[in-house]
C-alpha cells in the first residue's frame, strides 16, 4: 500500500456468504454437479460463513441433519430459494404454495429470515424456444403484483419469513423499466427486492442507481459480475440464458462489470444489515474449477472492505 493510499471502509452492515450456483448447481440431483458434501467443505474453506440453500432437495432437507452438516462446518443458511409463475394468475397459486411452503418450512427450520423468489423463464433457457411472450399484458403485470404481495402476506403470516423478488435475465423482471414497473406496482411491506448485479447487468441495469432510487426496497443482495463483450455477443445473438452461461458470461469478479466496490458502498450507505451472497453463475462446470474461484472472490471481498 502506497502512503497516501487508504484501506477500504468497512462495510460493517453487509454479510457476505456464498451459494451452491457458485458450485455450479442448478438442480437439486445432476450428474454434472459436485456432491453436496464437497459444496459445504469447500465453501467452509473458501471463508464464507453464511450459505444459502439452492435448489431445493440439492441440501438434505431433513432440519436436523442439515442443521448437524452445517453447524460443524461452522455455516449458516441466509435463504432458501422459490421459483414462481404468478404473472398466469389464481390458478397458479395452489401449485405454486405447495411449491413455497416445502421450502419456506426447511427455510424457517434453519432460522433463515428470507425465500429469494425468481420468476419464470419466458424462454426455455437451452433450447431458446419461447415459452410465452417475453412481454406481460396489464392483466398479467396485476396478477403478476397482487400475487407477489399476497405471497409476501401468506408467507410472513405462516412462517414468519420475508420475500425478495430476484430480477433475472429472460424473465419478465429484468430490465430497469420493468423493476421499477414492478416495485412502484407492488407493497414495501410485504414485497421488497433481491437485487442481484450480475443479472441486473446483464439486462441493462445500473445497480448503484437502482440502490440510490430504491433504496428502501433493497432486502438482500447477490453479487456477480457479467463479462461485457461476451455480453455484446449474447444481445448481439439474441443467445439465451442458459448458453450464456456455457459461454463465460459471469465471470468472476473483479473482471467484469458492475465494479462490485461502489455497489457495497452504496449498500452500507442504506445503514440496513443485508446479505451479499456471492453467485457466480457457471453450470455445467468442471468439478475442481468453483473453488479456486470462491477463494478468489471471497479476498477480493475483503479488499472492498466486506
Amino acid at each position: 500500500m502506497t502512503a497516501d493510499a487508504s484501506p477500504a471502509p468497512a462495510l460493517d452492515r453487509i454479510r457476505v456468504g456464498s451459494a451452491p450456483d457458485s458450485w455450479g448447481v442448478w438442480f437439486p440431483d445432476d450428474d454434472q454437479q459436485v456432491p453436496w458434501q464437497r459444496f459445504l467443505d469447500e465453501v467452509t474453506q473458501a471463508g464464507y460463513q453464511w450459505i444459502e440453500l439452492g435448489p431445493y432437495g440439492y441440501l438434505p432437507t431433513d432440519p436436523a441433519r442439515l442443521t448437524e452438516e452445517t453447524s460443524r462446518r461452522g455455516l449458516t443458511v441466509s435463504a432458501g430459494t422459490i421459483f414462481t409463475s404468478l404473472h398466469r394468475g389464481p390458478e397458479v397459486w395452489d401449485a405454486t404454495w405447495e411449491h413455497v411452503s416445502q421450502v419456506a418450512e426447511l427455510t424457517r427450520a434453519m432460522n433463515a429470515k428470507h425465500l429469494v423468489v425468481i420468476p419464470s423463464f419466458w424462454r426455455d433457457d437451452k433450447t431458446a424456444e419461447l415459452i410465452e411472450p417475453s412481454t406481460l399484458t396489464a392483466e398479467q403485470w396485476r396478477h403478476l403484483s397482487t400475487g407477489m404481495e399476497r405471497l409476501g402476506r401468506e408467507v410472513r403470516e405462516r412462517f414468519g419469513l420475508d420475500i425478495v423478488v430476484h430480477p433475472h435475465a429472460d424473465t419478465h423482471i429484468d430490465t430497469e423499466e420493468n423493476v421499477a414497473r414492478f416495485l412502484d406496482a407492488t407493497d414495501s411491506d410485504l414485497v421488497n427486492l433481491c437485487l442481484d448485479t450480475g443479472h441486473y447487468a446483464y439486462c441493462g441495469g445500473d445497480s448503484v442507481k437502482l440502490i440510490e432510487t430504491y433504496g428502501e426496497r433493497i432486502g438482500y443482495l447477490h453479487l456477480k459480475q457479467v463479462d461485457p463483450e461476451i455480453l455484446a455477443d449474447v444481445v448481439k445473438n439474441g443467445m439465451p440464458f442458459g448458453p450464456a452461461v456455457q459461454r463465460g458470461v459471469m465471470c468472476e469478479p473483479p473482471n467484469g462489470v458492475p465494479e462490485l466496490g461502489p455497489v457495497l458502498t452504496a449498500a452500507q450507505r442504506l445503514d440496513v444489515d443485508l446479505f451479499a451472497i456471492v453467485e457466480q453463475d457457471m453450470y455445467p462446470c468442471p468439478p475442481d474449477q468453483p473453488f479456486p474461484i470462491a477463494e478468489r472472490t471471497r479476498r477480493f471481498l475483503r479488499s472492498c472492505g466486506a
